[in-house]
């Protein structure tokens, strides 16, 4: 068989076989800013290792196995690749363009998670797992800046559920360390005093009569989130 009548063959072939399934993850955390110190957006991505796109940067995941769940995969994939075990991971969107993959129609399951940074700083860091900025992402592989630009665009509509900061910051925080969140993730400065009284309207955030220790100046009250951890719309609340 000829060189040209094997390629056509194998165009043919691969546009009569049935899509691959494939699972990603989309998993946010906060660090702090390289200049400023302030917390920012960041999320884990593997440095592929084989065509296609080698030596580009992607997010964690890998084929759907055929004796597990989509929610296992998830998990699986993330834990084998960056060493993370979030408590919580939602499905986020499919995508399934034609031309993700220049090898074969890929359809993606996206889950996402926020995380906070106790367990970030448990991800498995290497030449081939860094962590970078979520909103300053050089070309990633397939089309997983779309990807990562839809879901900030899916937090920053859902920064009116108060588990946001649940998720972030951890069981216990301030409502400066709250508003810090939100500033992270919609990328801009809010009033403090505007903030302040918006915030503590929210009726998922209430008052635990703790305070933060540890400052030079007088101690900042600490809040806890009392709804139901997620980012699903049962936990929406309107600060």
């Amino acid at each position: 068989m000829n060189s040209v009548y094997a390629n056509s063959a194998n165009v043919a072939e691969r546009r009569l076989a049935p899509p691959s399934l494939a699972i990603s993850t989309v998993i946010f955390a906060l660090r702090p800013s390289e200049r400023s110190g302030r917390p920012t957006l960041w999320l884990p991505l593997v440095r592929r290792i084989r065509e296609p796109f080698k030596g580009l940067w992607a997010l964690p995941g890998g084929p759907l196995q055929h004796d597990e769940s989509l929610q296992d995969a998830a998990s699986r994939n993330l834990r084998e690749t960056t060493g993370l075990t979030p408590h919580y991971l939602e499905q986020l969107y499919a995508f399934g363009g034609l031309h993700r993959s220049p090898a074969q129609r890929v359809v993606s399951i996206v889950y996402w998670a926020l995380v906070q940074p106790t367990e970030a700083a448990l991800a498995d860091e290497s030449e081939n797992v860094r962590w970078f900025r979520a909103d300053r992402l050089a070309e990633l592989a397939f089309d997983h800046n779309a990807i990562v630009d839809y879901a900030l665009w899916r937090l920053r509509n859902k920064m009116a559920y108060g588990s946001i900061a649940y998720h972030l910051l951890g069981e216990f925080f301030t409502l400066a360390q709250v508003r810090e969140v939100y500033e992270a993730v919609l990328d801009r400065q809010l009033d403090p005093a505007n903030f302040r009284r918006q915030i503590k309207g929210t009726p998922e955030i209430e008052e635990t009569g703790e305070y933060l220790q540890g400052g030079k100046h007088r101690p900042p009250r600490l809040y806890r989130f009392t709804g139901t951890p997620g980012l699903g719309p049962d936990n929406r609340s309107t600060p």
